[in-house]
């Protein structure tokens, strides 16, 4: 499939007099991957709060494969086909990491099912590929508790994965790990990137450019600046406002 998977028209989203987006126009293609940069309060928390439906709109539209998001709740445009990974991990401590990845791998499932019911070949099938993916066969049995917080972070993209959403949204995946971590997820991105369109929030420049093909730099709430890292690294506007700044 081509074409724009996902395009923001003339966005601004208001709290009281405050406009944590304004006027935003973004876009991207089916199959890229998107690194989306910019100091704190740029609004790229807010962004991904709009495209999922969590804030609406107070002036633009979201389109998702051409089809307008306004008025659609939450949990419906996670059905169409968008997936989200916060900062911090959410997985079930207490379940194994393949019981984690089995019970988000099927919508009709629930523990109970996942604990003491057999999973048809298709799922363990689905599983076991997932688990190759992320790197975590050896692991595949331990409790979750027992993951690094690197291995946490792989799992919980797995689980985004195994929903089969069309759109992946990773904020900060790599907040907190280790270089050797760090490299380990940004492979399974670039990995996964090759059959999924992906968006990711991002601090560490030196992760950004491991991963970076497009870049977008959000500031005051509106895009600042798009292109390669070499044209973002260059761009005087961006110098000062994010690359230059102490904050980061």
């Amino acid at each position: 499939m081509t074409g724009k998977i996902l395009e923001i028209e003339n966005l601004t989203v208001s709290f009281g007099g405050f406009k944590a987006l304004n006027n935003l126009n973004f876009s991207m293609d089916t199959g890229e991957l998107r690194v989306i940069i910019g100091p704190n309060g740029a609004g790229k928390t807010t962004f991904l709060d709009v495209i999922t439906g969590k804030v609406q709109p107070t002036i633009g539209r979201v389109l998702f494969k051409g089809r307008d998001l306004r008025k659609i709740p939450e949990y419906a445009i996670a059905r169409l086909g968008i997936g989200r990974k916060f900062q911090t991990p959410r997985v079930y401590l207490n379940l194994t990491v393949r019981e984690n990845l089995d019970l988000v791998s099927n919508r009709n499932k629930n523990v109970f099912s996942t604990l003491f019911g057999r999973p048809p070949l298709e799922d363990s099938r689905k599983v076991i590929g997932l688990l190759e993916t992320i790197g975590l066969t050896a692991k595949a049995d331990l409790p979750a508790s027992l993951l690094s917080h690197g291995e946490k972070q792989r799992l919980e993209i797995g689980q985004l994965v195994a929903q089969s959403p069309d759109l992946l949204l990773v904020d900060e995946p790599v907040a907190g790990l280790t270089d050797e971590e760090t490299e380990n997820v940004g492979n399974l991105l670039l990995n996964l990137a090759e059959s999924h369109s992906i968006i990711v929030i991002e601090h560490d420049m030196e992760f950004v450019r491991q991963i970076a093909r497009k870049v977008t730099v959000l500031h005051q709430g509106t895009v600042l600046c798009e292109g390669n890292m070499e044209q973002i690294q260059n761009d005087p506007k961006v110098i000062e406002v994010y690359l230059g700044s102490s904050e980061e």
